[in-house]
């Protein structure tokens, strides 16, 4: 990578970071903005349809005793596509050359793609088309995805990753709440349920791009072989155990909050013995007060590794606090104490997301061209989504079922061993 700008004080020095100062200059309130609205953007043309669209889909067109296993079908198979599509893509947008840089062209295609999957499902008259349409769609949005990520290693420095990466996960976490919002109001309109959070997204991205320093390579890169592309999906943990340690404490903890995620109605349902509309109630006020719990310890977060020189304490405190939430979770009979624990679980997934994407870039194997490698630390993500719902359903019919106990005890474990696969980096306090 070759700077736009370079930067000649000693700021990241004086705040005690670990690493050499980076060349990368502070980013401009302007590309900043950008980067929020590039995050949104992506988010909300992607999660909506996951947490609203498609299953209104699938109840349309499917009957009641084949939805289930119809959308865990659509589900999986996109789950599958994101998770290869991310490298890929990543590694394709660090050896793009052309006039318009390296990540600009990725970005475009990728929300272009996605829009194109979003229309073929909201058209679809078969489960099949659905899957289809989910796979472009998914993939497509992990092409946009990987070229944004790496957009933020080329133009952020170390002392600024820990605020930035708290932003980000503040947009994240807004995406679902917006979208969802924006979907009630077209509930009996399918293809504009489909198509306005993704031309909204589009149009943020856009934004993103008009901004965006995306200075094109200046050799173009040598041609490899099929040996080469296989490594797409590998970095070795021998030689950069850094990453490898960081990329285990993620998957850790996404495999963790998606094994709760996932039955957090029917818990509600079986545990507190609530109704449907109870649970859904419940649920709804507990998913808000988490949000907003989220958004403000991400940007706080954040704010303060910047200002201390550090990440590895934040990812630790952030996973025993998970893991504490999920324990609380396992003893509550009581609305009130399920709200606790969404206050918990959500202070310690932001503390998570405010210093996550600044960890693991200062930990890239390849500086120079971060996409790839970004891209198979985002697997840690998109892999567990694959199979928690399959474990954690095996936990809660142990015993002859609803044994939501042992699901969260085993969840809390696995939060407090992405806390210790933390602490081997050496890289990065």
């Amino acid at each position: 990578m070759t700077p736009e700008t370079l930067r000649s004080d000693t700021a990241a020095p004086e705040r005690g970071m670990s690493s050499t100062l980076s060349a990368v200059a502070a980013p401009r309130p302007r590309l900043v903005a950008g980067m929020a609205a590039g995050q949104l953007g992506i988010f909300l043309a992607l999660l909506t349809p996951i947490l609203v669209s498609l299953q209104l889909k699938v109840q349309a067109i499917v009957p009641e005793s084949d939805q289930v296993s119809s959308l865990g079908i659509i589900t999986t198979t996109g789950s599958v596509a994101a998770m290869l599509a991310n490298p890929f893509f990543g590694r394709l947008s660090d050896r793009t050359t052309g006039r318009y840089g390296r990540r600009r062209p990725w970005l475009a295609l990728g929300m272009l793609g996605l829009f194109v999957g979003l229309l073929l499902i909201a058209t679809a008259s078969s489960v099949a088309v659905i899957t289809l349409g989910f796979v472009i769609a998914s993939a497509s949005a992990n092409a946009a995805l990987a070229a944004f990520v790496a957009t933020v290693a080329d133009n952020v420095p170390e002392f600024k990753r820990g605020k930035i990466s708290g932003l980000l996960g503040i947009m994240q976490n807004l995406a679902p709440t917006a979208g969802t919002w924006i979907a009630k109001y077209f509930t009996d309109q399918m293809l504009l349920l489909f198509l306005v959070p993704s031309v909204i997204g589009i149009l943020l991205v856009i934004g993103y791009m008009l901004v965006l320093p995306d200075k094109p390579l200046e050799r173009k890169p040598p041609r490899e072989g099929f040996r080469a592309v296989l490594r797409t999906y590998w970095v070795s943990p021998k030689q950069h155990p850094d990453f490898a340690w960081t990329w285990l404490s993620r998957f850790l903890l996404t495999l963790a909050n998606w094994m709760f995620t996932t039955f957090r109605l029917i818990y509600l349902q079986h545990e507190m013995r609530l109704s449907a509309a109870e649970a859904t109630e419940t649920l709804a006020v507990g998913v808000l007060l988490y949000g907003l719990v989220v958004m403000g310890a991400s940007l706080t977060a954040g704010w303060l590794s910047d200002q201390v020189g550090r990440r590895k304490p934040f990812i630790a405190v952030a996973a025993v606090s998970f893991g504490v939430g999920m324990l609380i979770l396992s003893q509550a009979d009581t609305i009130a104490l399920f709200y606790c624990a969404e206050i918990v679980l959500g202070l310690g997934f932001g503390t998570y997301l405010g210093v996550d994407l600044a960890l693991v870039i200062d930990v890239l194997p390849d500086p120079d061209n971060p996409s790839k490698d970004l891209g198979i630390f985002n697997i840690a993500m998109s892999a567990p989504q694959i199979f928690a719902p399959a474990l954690g359903a095996l936990l809660i019919s142990l015993g002859g079922g609803h044994n939501y106990a042992i699901l969260l005890i085993t969840a809390s474990l696995v939060c407090l061993g992405g806390a210790l696969a933390i602490l081997p980096v050496r890289k990065v306090r």
